[in-house]
C-alpha cells in the first residue's frame, strides 16, 4: 500500500497553485472539490506515489524480498492514481454534504484512498489486486490506515502542512 499512502501527505506537501475544479462551484453552489485540490498536487502526489512503487520493484527484484507483493508499474500507478481520486471523490461528497475544507468526516477521512486505489486496481489490473489482497491483509490494511492517517495528519499540522491535526 505505500504507492498509495505517500501521494496524499506529498500532494499536501507539494500542491498549491490551480484548483483541479478552477474555483468553479456544482449545481447545489457549493465548490466541486475545494482549494485543497489543485493540478500540482495530483502531479506530484501521483508521482511520488509511482517513484515509491518503482523503489518498491527494484527491492523486490534485487533482494528477493518475498515479504512484499510483487509491483507492476502498472500496479503502482493504479495504486497512486487510486489514493488521490479516492481523496478527489470523497471532497467531492462532502461539499455535497455541505461540509467544509477540513471538516471531520470519519472513516471517510481514513479509508478513501483505499477505497480509491482498489477501485482502479479492481477495474485495471483485478489479476494483481487478487493475488495480493486476502481478508487477512484487507484487515490490517484498514487498521494501518487509519493508525497512518492520523499520525501523518498529526505531524503536518505540526509542521503547519495541514490546517487542522485529522
Amino acid at each position: 500500500m505505500l504507492p498509495a499512502y505517500i501521494p496524499n501527505p506529498m500532494a499536501a506537501l507539494l500542491g498549491g497553485g490551480t484548483p483541479i475544479d478552477f474555483g468553479r462551484n456544482y449545481s447545489d453552489g457549493q465548490r466541486i472539490f475545494g482549494d485543497g485540490k489543485t493540478f500540482r498536487g495530483l502531479f506530484f502526489g501521483v508521482l511520488a506515489g509511482i517513484i515509491t512503487g518503482i523503489l518498491l520493484i527494484w527491492l523486490y527484484s534485487t533482494f528477493a524480498l518475498t515479504l512484499l507483493p510483487q509491483h507492476t508499474l502498472t500496479s503502482v500507478s493504479l495504486l497512486a492514481l487510486g489514493a488521490l481520486l479516492g481523496d478527489l471523490g470523497k471532497s467531492f461528497i462532502k461539499r455535497r454534504m455541505g461540509k467544509v475544507r477540513g471538516e471531520k468526516w470519519p472513516i471517510a477521512d481514513q479509508l478513501d484512498l483505499v477505497v480509491g486505489a482498489f477501485i482502479l486496481l479492481l477495474i485495471f489490473d483485478p489479476a494483481w489486486l487478487f493475488a495480493y489482497l486476502t481478508i487477512p491483509i484487507l484487515v490490517i490494511i484498514i487498521i494501518l490506515t487509519v493508525v497512518l492517517h492520523r499520525v501523518v495528519n498529526i505531524i503536518g499540522y505540526m509542521l503547519g502542512v495541514k490546517e487542522v491535526p485529522w
